[in-house]
């Protein structure tokens, strides 16, 4: 068992290292890692369909797909991740409890009652701070979760949206929950630093011969590269949504209602069509044939209405108001 210590709080470079850990790294490991404000989507999400996107953009927050499946969670410094990684043995069973069960030990070693709950939470008191999920690649299994030690909780619900009848499609739903931070259950007072340590004091207990060492100049290369080719990417945390249908309703304060339906597939538009009682001045039909094969994105949305005046088709409708369609 190597544990790696992550001083890195760089959102991309974190979710990259899980890859690397799983994919280019020979035995197993453990490591505790924080992100900085981000959200990260389940491998099998839409994530259009998860984010407040104007809360996003506003504040600026990086969206990441994972390699696993499960919902999508917000993460912050208040939120402290643990990932095991560990090459399969034929017929061994690894189960969330085998990976969850030191977190629950050391809690139940401070006085905190938690317990597994469902098929990947750990709860305390029936709120959840913990969800977990998995994957797999050849006989390696990656096992993380999300630990909430002092997270801002209002972040979390203002960043993440309950699923909305704006998108319908076959993608994976998060699900909302009762949350809690394990700080407001400790007797006695601690930083989320000195939590982090006493996870790997406990994790040192059932592994004593393992090796603890950050990652090699060598080894953050690798990792960056991973991250800035797929992680930072479009395509990945956003064009790898399943195909989705999309519309939204808009009443202007002078051009009337306006609706847009969309179907999207891969990230890009392949349909669009507007409904409503508002006054056309050009057909509005044109407009559809810019929305053709463009990524289902307002920055490039933006690119577009730079080349055409969407006043020329809806009557005193705005372009700051079209773009709240998307």
């Amino acid at each position: 068992m190597t544990i790696f210590s992550r001083p890195e709080t760089t959102p991309y470079f974190n979710i990259a290292a899980e890859e690397f850990l799983l994919k280019h790294f020979d035995g197993d490991a453990f490591t505790l890692w924080r992100n900085e404000p981000a959200i990260i989507v389940g491998k099998h999400q839409n994530t259009h369909a998860e984010i407040h996107l104007d809360v996003v953009q506003s504040q600026n927050i990086p969206v990441i797909r994972r390699l696993s499946g499960g919902g999508a969670v917000f993460h912050d410094l208040g939120n402290i991740c643990f990932t095991f990684v560990k090459t399969k043995q034929p017929n061994e069973i690894c189960d969330f409890s085998t990976f969850t069960k030191p977190i629950i030990e050391l809690l139940q070693q401070l006085g905190v009652n938690a317990e597994f709950s469902g098929r990947n939470d750990l709860t305390i008191g029936g709120k959840k701070f913990s969800g977990n999920a998995e994957a797999t690649w050849n006989n390696r299994v990656l096992h993380h979760g999300t630990l909430l030690f002092s997270s801002k909780l209002t972040d979390l619900s203002q960043a993440l949206r309950v699923h909305s009848d704006k998108f319908q499609d076959k993608a994976v739903k998060s699900v909302q929950s009762r949350v809690t931070n394990i700080e407001d259950h400790l007797h006695e007072k601690m930083s989320v630093m000195d939590f982090m340590n006493l996870i790997e004091m406990h994790i040192l207990k059932d592994f004593p011969n393992a090796e603890r060492r950050e990652f090699s100049k060598e080894e953050c290369e690798q990792i960056e590269k991973l991250a800035k080719e797929k992680y930072q990417t479009w395509d990945w945390n956003f064009g790898q949504s399943p195909t989705y249908t999309y519309s939204q309703r808009l009443r202007t304060q002078v051009g009337g209602s306006i609706e847009v339906c969309l179907v999207v597939k891969n990230g890009n538009i392949e349909y669009a069509q507007f409904f409503g009682d508002f006054f056309e001045k050009k057909d509005v039909k044109e407009i559809t044939k810019y929305l053709i094969g463009m990524k289902h994105e307002r920055s490039e949305l933006l690119k577009k209405l730079e080349e055409i005046d969407i006043a020329e088709y809806f009557k005193h409708i705005t372009k700051e108001e079209f773009l709240l369609l998307f």
